[in-house]
């Protein structure tokens, strides 16, 4: 049921960053060619652009952890046994849902405290720029909450305990030959 609700998000995820993109790239394209061309400009272009970028980095951040699509390296773990690499997931999961719980705890006073700040150009609620921790916590706490409980409940194949990309060509599936 869980897993249903994380495909079902991360599926909206994906469409909400492929809009967010569109919007971007027709913002700022077109800013550009009403500066140059007609010497005006869409006022809120630049704006609403940093604000879709950073809600756009957020949610590919989640989209990534679900999929384990981060890099890192696994030079140490690797080396372990099952057991050994049980115990470190396990402590490596601890660990990120407490930097969840910072993350949310920090972005849900920012946002608090911005509630009534407006921005510049748009006149909307700075509150906005705040809330993609708050919703990545959330939805990203939930992933890896997920994960830890399927590792205690023995559900993770032995595989799968390293949890990280070595590089981006190895989560591609492409390989190189010098």
């Amino acid at each position: 049921m869980v897993q249903k609700f994380i495909d079902a998000y991360c599926w909206l995820l994906n469409w909400l960053i492929a809009v967010s993109l569109a919007v971007m790239v027709v913002l700022v394209f077109g800013n550009v060619v009403m500066r140059y061309a007609f010497n005006s400009g869409i006022t809120l272009s630049e704006e609403l652009s940093r604000w879709l970028f950073i809600w756009l980095t957020f949610m590919g951040a989640i989209i990534a952890l679900k999929e384990h699509g981060h890099l890192g390296t696994d030079m140490l773990v690797g080396k372990l046994g099952p057991m050994g690499k049980k115990l470190c997931m396990g402590i490596a999961q601890l660990l990120m849902l407490f930097v969840c719980w910072l993350l949310f705890s920090g972005s849900w006073d920012q946002a608090k405290i911005n509630w009534d700040t407006t921005s510049a150009v748009m006149e909307v609620s700075m509150a906005w720029v705040y809330a993609p921790g708050v919703v990545f916590a959330v939805l990203g706490g939930l992933i890896i909450l997920t994960e830890f409980v399927r590792l205690l409940t023995g559900q993770i194949r032995d595989e799968d305990l390293v949890m990280i990309q070595e590089s981006e060509e190895s989560a591609h599936g492409e390989t190189h030959k010098a």
